[in-house]
């Protein structure tokens, strides 16, 4: 039995593949996150700051109140993910681990690594 796996490219380009289940382990599962309601009311933060960074703009605003205020949607991204990742540690990461999953720890490991950019 097989599961259909999707990633997202940094250009957007939808790659799928699939995944065999061993051991009683399934890759490419689909993910049931904890947090998902705080990781929405954090995107939601987050797209009002930069809502009221392009009305600033737009309103020809001083170049400091607008990077102050840059800087508070840096932050609602960078907890925003700072959620994500500890919710797929605990559960995603824990299961790819006991199952033998590199795949999905070098996935990891390549989403870190982009956005830590």
């Amino acid at each position: 039995m097989s599961e259909k796996h999707t990633h997202i490219a940094e250009d957007g380009t939808v790659y799928e593949h699939e995944h065999e289940h061993e051991h009683g382990c399934v890759h490419g599962h689909t993910h049931t996150h904890q947090n998902t309601k705080a990781v929405l009311n954090r995107l939601s933060r987050a797209i009002g700051h930069m809502e009221s960074v392009k009305r600033m703009v737009e309103e020809g605003r001083d170049c400091s109140e607008v990077l102050v205020q840059l800087s508070a949607v840096k932050a609602a991204i960078n907890n925003t993910a700072k959620v994500i990742l500890k919710d797929h540690i605990e559960h995603c990461l824990v299961e790819a681990v006991e199952c033998g999953d590199h795949e999905s720890i070098e996935e990891l490991t390549e989403a870190i690594d982009r956005f830590m950019k």
